[in-house]
C-alpha cells in the first residue's frame, strides 16, 4: 500500500443514487464539474460549499475554453480525493492516480471518441442547440451520468 493512499467508503453502493445526485445537480444549475464533484462530496468529508468552489470553473471545458469535458474533470477530482497523493515524495500513489485518471479518460474516449467539450459539442449538437443552450439535454447530462456512473463504478472496484 502507497504511504497516502486512503480508501474510501462509498456512503450509497447505489450507483443510480450518484447518478441521480448529480443529474439533479446539474439540472439545478450547477456546472458540470460542480455536479460530478459534488454528488461524491459528503463520502469524503467535503462540505458543499468547498466542492462547488473548487469545481465552478471546470464546466464547458474548463471555464468554457471547450477542452477537457468538465464533468470528466469533475470526475478526475473524486478520484484524486479517493487516491491522490498527500505526500510529496509518494510516487507510488501519484503515479497510480494518474493511471486511474487515463483509466476514466480511456473509458469516456472509448463510449463517446472524444472527451473535449468542444469536439462533444460538434459531434452532438448543432451551433443552434449551443445557442439555444439545448446541448445541456443533449450530450451534457449524458457525460454527467456516464463519469459519475465510471467513477462509482471504480470507487467500488478499488474498495472491495
Amino acid at each position: 500500500m502507497s504511504k497516502s493512499c486512503i480508501f474510501v467508503t462509498i456512503m450509497n453502493t447505489d450507483k443510480q443514487y450518484y447518478i441521480d445526485k448529480a443529474l439533479d445537480l446539474f439540472n439545478q444549475g450547477y456546472a458540470c464539474s460542480q455536479a460530478v464533484l459534488m454528488a461524491f462530496a459528503s463520502d469524503f468529508a467535503i462540505d458543499e460549499t468547498t466542492a462547488k468552489r473548487i469545481a465552478s470553473t471546470f464546466g464547458g471545458g474548463m471555464g468554457r475554453l471547450r477542452e477537457k469535458c468538465g464533468a470528466l474533470t469533475g470526475g478526475f477530482m473524486v478520484l484524486g480525493l479517493a487516491y491522490g497523493n498527500t505526500i510529496p515524495t509518494d510516487m507510488d500513489t501519484k503515479l497510480s492516480a494518474y493511471r486511474k485518471v487515463r483509466e476514466l479518460n480511456t473509458v469516456l474516449l472509448e463510449k463517446h471518441a472524444t472527451t473535449q467539450c468542444g469536439e462533444l459539442l460538434k459531434k452532438y449538437v448543432s451551433k443552434e442547440d449551443v445557442k439555444q443552450r439545448k446541448h445541456h439535454a443533449i450530450i451534457c447530462t449524458t457525460m454527467v451520468a456516464d463519469v459519475t456512473a465510471q467513477v462509482w463504478e471504480m470507487l467500488q472496484i478499488n474498495n472491495t
